[in-house]
């Protein structure tokens, strides 16, 4: 692996904007505090961010309902609500190259691949709801005349969102747009580990026409913000991504509160299953993408492979030839294709997570130590680990780095039977040169996505979630609008 790491400083002089948007307007936390949101490359202080609690969140919830109920969005003609979307989604584009340098400084993401992936996947998905919410139609319901019953969508009212620090303009995005094409108002929690593109994301939104209070964005701490979100009685629904444990959470204050729907995207521990009739060379770069792309920090990332024993070894030797071919360096560069992990506590628990394989009988086929970028030592090296067997931690435990373990398989029952056996569910992988085989195991892998002959592969057109401890949210597509909105039937006879 190469490690360049040069003199990349070209983010602005000032440091970002770190304070909570309530109600069309940046301001401080109401008690004052502050937390220091850390720059992973370098360990030092990158902004001070509004370390908001519920009192804030009261205050956010307050303006979205009062933007809700006066109708100074939702009663907006369609064509004016779908103009001020795409200005948003134009503008995400024109600040692409800020908020690419924005997010690589906050979480360690490689500013390339915010370039090229995350801010354009945030304005498509801005664009395509921009353009879906003057597409609906009300529904006539089959019943006997006289009466004339309509079935709606209708707007839910307060929305909140509660967004990871893994993709954070992007999946802030997923939530909001859909949200905000159907009507609703939104209170937005994003990660205390990386909020600084939500918090900018507030200002590009009203600089597109959004009207105050529609969109509030408040950045705290989970055990605070993040809970007086989920127990506000004036939240009508809870859009949730993060981990499985936080999920169950919010479904907990749900229940202790207003009954609000909360739909969980939550973690994964996704398999691939290699034949040995498949390309090996295809399959082994799509592989090593799907998990070490953004340093293995995404909830579908392929952490477990399960390779026919046939072709187990080479597979793995073309896996850790991909793996030490990735330029490692500071996330500014622009040659840079592997960054450090968000922070020093979650590099620690990769590195423990690993330690931990080795004790329990794994073989480090490659990396298994940490990467020091800049002088700080939070990069993991990109790391393969064979011999591996279910019953290992790393078999069965969400990771969420930059780590593949790999186990063989005799047969396709045995590769379904091991790929199945997760608490998990989100997406799955099948290579194999054989149409009939990937049929029958996209029908009987159970994941909300199945690969079949490449992986990680996206579009907003697609709905995108998994099942059991995966959760059961879904987002993108126009299925999204279905989480935001609730049907009315309206049924008429003649006066």
């Amino acid at each position: 692996m190469t490690n360049d790491t040069k003199d990349t400083a070209t983010a602005a002089a000032s440091p970002p904007e770190g304070r909570a948007f309530i109600d069309g307007a940046y301001r401080d936390a109401r008690g004052g505090a502050t937390f220091a949101c850390i720059d992973p490359s370098t360990d030092t202080a990158l902004a001070m961010v509004a370390d908001c609690d519920a009192a804030d969140i009261d205050d956010a919830v307050a303006a979205a309902r009062g933007a809700f109920e006066d109708g100074r969005w939702r009663a907006l003609p369609l064509r004016d609500r779908k103009r001020i979307l795409r200005r948003l989604a134009d503008l995400l584009l024109e600040h692409r190259q800020e908020l690419a340098e924005l997010e690589a400084r906050d979480m360690g993401k490689p500013v390339a691949n915010g370039l090229a992936v995350d801010v354009p996947s945030a304005a498509d998905c801005i664009a395509l709801y921009a353009e879906a919410l003057d597409k609906g139609h009300e529904e006539v319901a089959p019943v006997d005349p006289p009466s004339l019953v309509m079935v709606r969508r209708e707007p839910l009212g307060v929305v909140g969102a509660v967004v990871p620090w893994n993709f954070p303009l992007l999946m802030a995005c997923w939530k909001i747009a859909p949200a905000l094409a159907a009507g609703n108002s939104v209170v937005l929690k994003p990660s205390e580990r990386a909020p600084l593109s939500a918090v900018r994301l507030a200002a590009l939104a009203a600089e597109a026409g959004l009207p105050p209070g529609v969109l509030n964005v408040v950045p705290g701490r989970g055990e605070t913000a993040g809970q007086a979100l989920g127990l506000h009685m004036d939240v009508d629904c809870l859009l949730f991504t993060g981990s499985t444990a936080v999920g169950k959470r919010f479904l907990e204050y749900s229940a202790a509160s207003n009954l609000k729907a909360v739909w969980p995207e939550c973690g994964g521990k996704s398999a691939q299953l290699v034949f040995a009739d498949c390309d090996l060379d295809r399959a082994a770069r799509a592989i090593a993408a799907g998990i070490f792309f953004n340093q293995g920090q995404v909830c579908n990332a392929g952490s477990r492979l399960l390779a026919e024993e046939s072709v187990h070894d080479a597979l793995l030797d073309k896996i850790c030839a991909q793996a030490v071919r990735l330029r490692a360096g500071h996330p500014l560069d622009p040659a840079t294709r592997y960054g450090p992990l968000v922070d020093a506590a979650h590099s620690d628990a990769v590195i423990g997570m690993i330690d931990l394989a080795r004790a329990q009988g794994a073989r480090v086929a490659t990396g298994g130590s940490r990467l020091r970028l800049e002088g700080a030592g939070n990069g993991v090296a990109p790391t393969v680990l064979a011999d591996v067997t279910p019953d290992m931690a790393v078999w069965r435990e969400e990771i969420f780095g930059p780590v593949l373990a790999v186990a063989r398989f005799r047969d396709e029952g045995e590769a379904v039977r091991l790929a199945n056996d997760s608490v998990y569910g989100i997406a799955a992988g099948v290579w194999t040169a054989d149409r009939a085989r990937a049929e029958r195991l996209s029908r009987v892998l159970r994941a909300g996505t199945v690969w079949v002959n490449t992986f990680d592969r996206h579009a907003m057109s697609t709905p995108f979630g998994g099942s059991r401890q995966s959760g059961y949210g879904r987002d993108r597509s126009l299925h999204a609008l279905g989480k935001v909105t609730g049907l009315k039937t309206v049924w008429s006879v003649p006066a």
